[in-house]
């Protein structure tokens, strides 16, 4: 699919601020790492202490958010400041319409040179002409991992005295298939299990080598940030780390509960965001865009997305009431599409096909291609007979009630559903109707937009809504 057409434009426009100062940006992606699968948010396993140091050198967002638990939709809300609807890209391996400004253009209008090193999976380049920075490999299913080679990123830094970079580097781990790093740190019999995964010996084996490419992941952040300084730029480099969706287990990417939405976030700006410190504000990728743009002295307009630059500062403990999440199946599967909202500290989640079952050709291992099934699902569904609690997760996952909630809070992997009962009506009310005016301004047809018709009519580039 070469892009999607929407009915209503997207106008941004760029008001040059006073200041004249453009700090150079540095943004770190993981692929597929749940937030709490790090030891930062909670994580009993994974061993990361590159993360941590950076983390105790700058600001952690506990409640940061993707709209959309799926790689490519969720890379084009970071480069485009614009929720899924906005920007085109609401299915995974679309594309965004072409009448929109990307990262690219918006910072290069600003001096800026925009580059992307490792994994790409955004479209159309018309939108996104990042210029290519090699070193890190852009395939995530390569068996294995290219080596990474740091010299054209400490040439790309290093570039023009007087003009600023942006440099997005998109590493392509814990992304599957999980063969990187050293998976016998991590001996399957002494893993803890979160309690979304069920806990069968080949779902061990594959976390023990899930957890080992974090860590491998976490020893390529602590190369670049040794090459930031190396070069000399450290202290005047905004650096934002980001562990992107969750992972290829069941209950985290392709869904919209807080294990799929929910990223790992970590600012760190020597001498303008104080160290070691953690913050409650609500953000969304989609405001990461507008953030730069106005550290950068610029005034974002257009975009979905607001800047939460006083946050950075320390001048303001909130950002947003409420974060946004969606979720099309198709092309990935039959639909079954998904809408939630979140205050940070609940979840409410409409399931716009209730009567229907949820399945996902790449988890499944249905796609065809041997690098990409994932044999942990067979043992569940097989252990199911004669394990209640297997049983459970297995329902949970595949078939979901009309309407959810949860308090995340309490509950971070969403696992007691609070719907039915009296207490928490009021809220779920409320939070609702806030996400249906969501829906709303978005454009956003529900269930029909998950279907074959619509991405057809997107194909054919003609108005979907």
């Amino acid at each position: 699919m070469k892009f999607i057409l929407f009915i209503f434009p997207c106008v941004f426009l760029i008001g040059q601020a006073a200041t004249p100062e453009k700090p150079n940006f540095l943004l770190i992606l993981a692929d597929d790492c749940t937030y709490n699968d790090l030891p930062l948010y909670g994580g009993e396993n994974a061993k990361t202490p590159n993360l941590d140091r950076f983390a105790s050198q700058g600001l952690t967002f506990n409640r940061a958010y993707v709209s959309s638990s799926m790689c490519q939709p969720c890379r084009a809300e970071l480069y485009s400041g614009l929720y899924p609807m906005g920007n085109g890209c609401a299915w995974n391996h679309s594309g965004c319409r072409l009448e929109i400004t990307g990262m690219p253009q918006a910072l290069g209008k600003l001096g800026y040179r925009v580059g992307l090193a490792g994994k790409t999976h955004i479209r159309p380049a018309e939108v996104f002409p990042f210029e290519k920075v090699e070193g890190f490999d852009p395939n995530c299913v390569r068996n294995p991992t290219l080596d990474h080679d740091l010299r054209p990123i400490k040439q790309f830094i290093s570039g023009e005295k007087d003009q600023p970079f942006c440099l997005v580097i998109a590493l392509t781990e814990p992304h599957v298939p999980w063969v990187m790093g050293d998976a016998s740190q991590y001996p399957p019999r002494k893993l803890k299990l979160p309690p979304n995964i069920a806990d069968t010996p080949r779902t061990r084996e594959d976390f023990s080598k899930y957890l080992a490419e974090i860590t491998y992941m976490d020893a390529q952040v602590g190369d670049i940030l040794d090459t930031l300084k190396r070069v000399g730029k450290e202290d005047d480099t905004l650096v934002l780390f980001s562990s992107e969706q969750g992972s290829q287990f069941p209950g985290c990417k392709w869904t919209t509960w807080d294990t799929g939405l929910h990223t790992a976030l970590i600012a760190r700006f020597p001498a303008r965001i104080e160290a070691g410190k953690r913050t409650d504000a609500l953000v969304q990728y989609a405001d990461i865009l507008p953030t730069l743009l106005e550290i950068a002295g610029a005034e974002p307009n257009g975009l979905d997305g607001r800047s939460f630059h006083t946050v950075l500062r320390g001048k303001e403990k909130k950002h947003r009431a409420y974060v946004y999440g969606m979720h099309n199946n198709f092309p990935e599967g039959p639909p079954y599409p998904t809408r939630t909202i979140s205050d940070g500290r609940h979840r409410l989640i409409l399931n716009l096909t209730p009567g229907e079952l949820f399945i996902e050709k790449h988890l499944m291992g249905l796609k065809g291609n041997a690098v990409l099934n994932n044999p942990y699902w067979a043992t569940w569904v097989r252990d199911s007979w004669a394990k209640p609690e297997i049983y459970k997760l297995v329902k949970r996952y595949q078939s979901r009630p009309p309407v959810s909630f949860y308090h995340t809070l309490k509950d971070p992997y969403e696992m007691n559903d609070l719907a039915g009962g009296p207490k928490y009506q009021a809220k779920m009310k409320e939070m609702r109707e806030e996400l249906e005016a969501w829906m709303k301004r978005e454009g956003d047809p529900g269930a029909w937009l998950d279907s074959r018709e619509a991405q057809q009519a997107a194909k054919s580039g003609e108005h979907i809504y």
